[in-house]
């Protein structure tokens, strides 16, 4: 009974792998996008409060991480 339990989770352990290998590129382009965003989102909103801008630079930042995030989502998922 014992050897059952053990090969089962070896089993459960492959089986886990294997998805996240399958599932990698789709997990590199979500967090590519939400990087993207954050990152020239708050480069904005910090722009915006050094110049007194208004949310100019922050629409600006967060528009250009979309794009840049959609672009970057494309490139991986094509392959």
């Amino acid at each position: 009974m014992r050897d059952e339990r053990l090969s089962m989770k070896g089993d459960a352990v492959e089986s886990m792998q294997h998805t996240l290998q399958e599932g990698k590129p789709a997990i590199f382009a979500s967090y590519g996008m939400i990087g993207a965003v954050l990152l020239l989102g708050g480069a904005g909103l910090l722009a915006d409060r050094y110049w007194g801008t208004g949310p100019w630079l922050l629409v600006a930042g967060l528009l250009t991480g979309l794009v840049i995030g959609l672009y970057e989502v494309a490139r991986i998922l094509r392959h």
